[in-house]
C-alpha cells in the first residue's frame, strides 16, 4: 500500500532539484559504434561523434612510398563515450584526445577499424581534438582484400571511390559526416603534390622538399578528399568569375596530352553551363587531374582526376561533363547511404546528355531513347536496380545509364520548368549535407504537384524493362537518328568506368 504523506515545502523544492537532477543526468559512457549504419558497409563511418574539420599534415617520399605525419581531427560528440573508432590502416604511432595520450588498438573484427580509448569518458556535446601520428607504406596495407593506395612511377594517388581515406588519414569515413580540411604535404622538390580546394601557399622547410598546402572551406566528404603525387605539369589560372583554376597533367599521356588539356582546360566553360540547369556552382575552386595511374575517374571535390586513357581517342569533354556534374550531385549533396548512389551516377550521366545536346551532338531525348532501345528485354541490364542496386553492382552500367533513363522519364512527365526546378531546389535545399532517394522523390512530387511513385519504382525499383520509354512514346525511336554522335564518346566513358575493379 502506499501512503500519501504531507511534506513541508522545501522537501518539495528538494524533490523537484533531485528530479531534474536525475533528469538531465549524463548518460553511462558507451563505446561509440564502429560504423554508421550504411547496410552496403557495415564499418563504414562511426558513431558518437561528428568531424566539423581535418588537419592532414604528411612528408612522402614516392621513391620508398613511405608515408608520415600526423592528422588532427576537431569533432563533437553526440553521446558519451567511452571509447571510439577511426576508420585508418595505417601503422599509429600516438594517439592524443584533448591532448592527453589515449590508448589504441584495431578493431579486433575488422581490418581498418581503430578503436581509441581516451584516457577519461567523453561527455554528450564536447568539442574534442583527436592528434594521430603515424608512419607506414600504404601501397602494402591491404583492408577488405584490396588497396586503394596506387604506387605510380613517381608518386602515388589517394583516389578512389566508396573508400580511400583509410590509406592515408584517419577519419570518419561515410559521406554523411562532411567536414572542411586543410590538407598539408610534403613531397621532393621534382614532383607535385596535388589535393582539394585552394593552394594557399608552398613552402621550403629543407633542401630538396617542397610543402604544398591546401584547403577546402566547404563541407566535404572522405572519400571526395584526394592526394596526387607525382611529376605533374601544373598550371594555374582564374576561371572567369574569379575562381582559382588549377590543372595538372601526367607527361606519361604522351601523345594523348593535348586531347586531355583540350577537354580539361575547358572545365570553367562546361561548370558554367551546367549552373544554368543546376544552380551556381557550389564550391570556391575548380581544375582538373589527369593521370595515367588511373583507370577510372571520380569526382574530387573542386578538383576530379581522370585517368588519361579517357583522351586517347581525342578531346573527350563528355567526362569533364559527368564528373563536374557530380560537384552539385555527389559532392555538394552526398548520398545519405551508399544504396542511393543513383544520385551521384544518375545525374551525372544525364548531365552528359544536357552538354551533348549543348554541343549540338544528340538532346537526352535521343540519347536516353537511343540507350532504352539498345538493350532487349532480357538483356541482364533491366535485372539491376539502380535505387538499390547491392554492393557488387554499385557501379554497374545499368546505375548510369537506367539511372539517367530515369530523368528523362521524369522530364518527360513533369515538363521541362518543373524538371529543372527540382534539380536546382534539390540542390539548394541540401548543399553542404547529405539525402535519400525518398527524399528526391518527395520533393520531384513537391515541385511538379503529380504523383510519381509509380513512375519512381518502375525505374529505380522493378527488375525488368519499362513497358514505356523515357520520352512516354513508344513511337519515338522513329523520329530519331540510329545512333547519336556523341554516344559512342560515352559509352567510352562507361567502359573505362567499369573497367576500374568495379568502380
Amino acid at each position: 500500500m502506499h501512503m500519501r504523506t504531507r511534506v513541508g515545502l522545501g522537501a518539495v523544492a528538494t524533490g523537484i532539484a533531485t528530479t531534474l537532477f536525475t533528469a538531465t543526468a549524463i548518460a553511462a559512457p558507451e563505446p561509440g559504434a564502429p560504423g554508421a549504419g550504411d547496410p552496403y558497409y557495415p564499418f563504414a563511418g562511426n558513431g558518437g561523434y561528428d568531424v566539423s574539420h581535418y588537419d592532414i599534415r604528411l612528408t612522402y617520399q614516392p621513391a620508398t612510398d613511405q608515408l608520415a605525419g600526423t592528422t588532427t581531427i576537431r569533432a563533437k560528440t553526440t553521446q558519451s563515450l567511452s571509447s571510439f573508432d577511426l576508420d585508418f590502416g595505417l601503422h599509429v604511432n600516438s594517439v592524443l584526445v584533448n591532448n592527453i595520450p589515449a590508448q589504441f588498438h584495431p578493431h579486433p573484427d575488422e581490418n581498418g577499424e581503430l578503436v581509441v580509448t581516451p584516457a577519461k569518458p567523453l561527455n554528450p556535446n564536447q568539442t574534442i581534438t583527436v592528434v594521430v601520428n603515424y608512419a607506414d607504406t600504404p601501397s602494402k596495407v591491404v583492408i577488405d582484400g584490396y588497396t586503394a593506395w596506387k604506387k605510380t612511377p613517381d608518386g602515388a594517388l589517394a583516389v578512389d571511390e566508396p573508400q580511400n581515406s583509410q590509406w592515408w588519414f584517419p577519419a570518419n569515413d561515410h559521406p554523411t559526416d562532411k567536414a572542411t580540411y586543410d590538407i598539408s604535404v610534403e613531397v621532393p622538390d621534382n614532383v607535385s603534390a596535388l589535393s582539394n580546394g585552394t593552394l594557399v601557399r608552398k613552402t621550403k622547410q629543407r633542401a630538396g622538399w617542397t610543402r604544398w598546402n591546401w584547403r577546402s572551406t566547404q563541407p566535404q566528404a572522405t572519400y571526395l578528399a584526394t592526394l596526387e603525387v607525382g611529376a605533374f605539369e601544373v598550371d594555374q589560372s582564374i576561371t572567369p568569375d574569379g575562381k582559382p583554376f588549377v590543372t595538372a597533367y601526367d607527361p606519361a599521356t604522351g601523345e594523348s596530352l593535348e586531347a586531355a588539356k583540350s577537354s580539361v582546360e575547358r572545365t570553367p566553360e562546361i561548370d558554367e553551363f551546367l549552373g544554368t540547369k543546376f544552380g551556381p556552382y557550389p564550391f570556391e575552386a575548380q581544375g582538373g587531374v589527369v593521370s595515367t595511374g588511373l583507370s577510372f575517374a571520380l569526382e574530387a571535390q573542386t578538383r576530379p582526376v581522370y585517368g588519361a586513357a579517357f583522351f586517347r581517342s581525342g578531346s573527350n569533354t563528355s567526362v569533364v561533363a559527368h564528373e563536374n556534374a557530380h560537384q552539385w550531385f555527389g559532392d555538394a549533396v552526398s548520398l545519405g547511404r551508399w544504396s542511393d548512389i543513383w544520385l551521384n551516377e544518375g545525374f551525372a550521366s544525364y548531365a552528359e546528355y544536357l552538354w551533348s545536346e549543348h554541343e549540338g551532338e544528340g538532346t537526352p531525348a535521343e540519347l536516353a531513347q537511343y540507350i532504352y532501345d539498345l538493350y532487349p528485354a532480357d538483356d541482364p541490364f533491366w535485372q539491376v536496380l539502380p535505387g538499390d542496386p547491392g554492393a557488387a553492382k554499385q557501379f554497374d552500367d545499368a546505375v548510369y545509364d537506367r539511372g539517367a533513363l530515369t530523368l528523362q522519364a521524369l522530364r518527360s512527365t513533369v515538363g521541362d520548368e518543373a524538371f529543372f526546378k527540382i534539380l536546382q531546389t534539390w540542390v539548394a535545399e541540401h548543399k553542404g549535407g547529405a539525402a535519400r532517394i525518398e527524399d528526391f522523390i518527395a520533393l520531384s512530387e513537391r515541385v511538379s504537384g503529380k504523383p510519381l511513385q509509380d513512375l519512381f519504382r518502375t525505374w529505380l525499383f522493378t527488375a525488368g524493362k519499362p513497358a514505356a520509354g523515357p520520352n512516354g512514346a513508344s513511337t519515338f525511336a522513329a523520329a530519331v537518328r540510329p545512333v547519336p554522335k556523341s554516344y559512342p564518346q560515352i559509352q567510352r566513358t562507361h567502359e573505362l568506368l567499369a573497367a576500374a575493379d568495379g568502380h
